[in-house]
């Protein structure tokens, strides 16, 4: 009888519910590690009125992870249109209202959990207070995870680096799954919103550091003005593993199938040229590289656009129509999870 696989991702938001959508529907172990520098809309406000941790990127993992009926999962991601809820999430809102009850966030996602009867669980980074510090080219600073999407000074002089504006302490919880885990998939996500944040948090880039798992990388699809202008693979794995500390990553996950055209002149017209991420094979670096390509087409076929972004989702705007395709990328990793020992570059058909 064969053990059970133990995946561990890491990131938030759109990218990680697209990835635990796909993987639920295989026999691994799940745990799903989310950052809590949220600060932007529904879970902005939530969390400045009412103290809570951000809710939004857990709501996400919730309803991915979720095996309820689908009036369920709908209730989860329904956005108040109307009144003063006016642009919250009821999935917001429970998670929220849960944490006051229990007393702690972590205990709130449990009880969601219970509710959602997900397939695996869902950690917060960490249960401090977490914000995002953003420093740009110039050396001047902006405050907050909401600045990213929002503020044209990024756009226009480029984002330098991040830190958090305090110390703050991993989860414990998350620091054991990661060393305990067979695989640790990063990404895909925002790279200065989902993805660098966990990072930023000392015990988690140290149990990455530690574990015996293998780390899988998943690659943007699309490169953001102002953030990764020109980005290469290459050049975000570096990113990712400066802040790792070592040379990490041991296979990444890259799509080589261009956009539909008229979806690309879009998504170029709003982030520049040169904003799909590019793989150049016979870059010098890149032959040095150390780790496994696994590439492939893993763009969601079909309309791009976010088909629940109404008018209340205050930050619908900043939502990317260039998608990962869950069952594709699931797919993919569970092609390369079994096939690890034998291939030493693979390529999905």
């Amino acid at each position: 009888m064969s053990v059970i696989k133990k995946i561990v991702t890491i990131g938030g938001g759109t990218g990680s519910y697209t990835l635990l959508k796909g993987l639920k529907n295989y026999s691994y172990d799940l745990t799903s590690i989310v950052t809590m520098a949220d600060d932007g809309g529904s879970t902005g406000t939530l969390r400045d009125e009412l103290g809570v941790l951000p809710p939004g990127d857990v709501r996400q993992c919730l309803v991915a992870l979720s095996d309820s009926s689908l009036l369920m999962r709908n209730l989860m991601t329904y956005r108040f249109e109307n009144g003063d809820l006016k642009g919250h999430s009821f999935g917001n809102l429970l998670l929220s209202a849960l944490e006051k009850i229990t007393g702690d966030f972590s205990s709130a996602i449990e009880e969601a959990g219970r509710i959602l009867n997900t397939k695996g669980k869902v950690l917060p980074v960490s249960e401090n207070d977490m914000r995002l510090k953003i420093i740009l080219n110039d050396n001047t600073f902006l405050d907050g995870e909401k600045e990213l999407d929002d503020n044209e000074e990024i756009r226009k002089k480029g984002i330098k680096d991040i830190k958090l504006s305090k110390n703050i302490k991993a989860n414990k919880k998350a620091v054991n799954a990661i060393l305990d885990a067979d695989y640790i998939i990063i990404g895909p996500g925002d790279h200065y919103g989902s993805i660098l944040p966990n990072l930023l948090v000392r015990e988690i880039s140290q149990a990455i550091n530690k574990t015996k798992a293998n780390v899988f990388f998943i690659s943007p699809l699309t490169n953001k003005m102002g953030h990764s202008d020109n980005f290469g693979v290459i050049d975000y794995v570096q990113k990712i593993e400066k802040y790792i500390g070592t040379d990490r990553v041991d296979s990444v996950f890259y799509n080589s199938k261009n956009p539909n055209k008229h979806v690309l002149k879009r998504y170029e017209e709003k982030e520049g040229s040169n904003s799909f991420v590019l793989c150049n094979e016979d870059d010098r670096n890149f032959k040095k590289r150390k780790f496994k390509l696994v590439k492939g087409d893993y763009l969601l076929e079909g309309p791009m656009q976010q088909k629940d972004a109404k008018s209340s989702d205050a930050i619908a705007h900043t939502r990317s129509f260039i998608r990962h395709d869950s069952n594709k990328l699931a797919h993919a990793i569970s092609f390369t999870i079994n096939n690890e020992n034998v291939l030493s570059s693979i390529e999905i058909i």
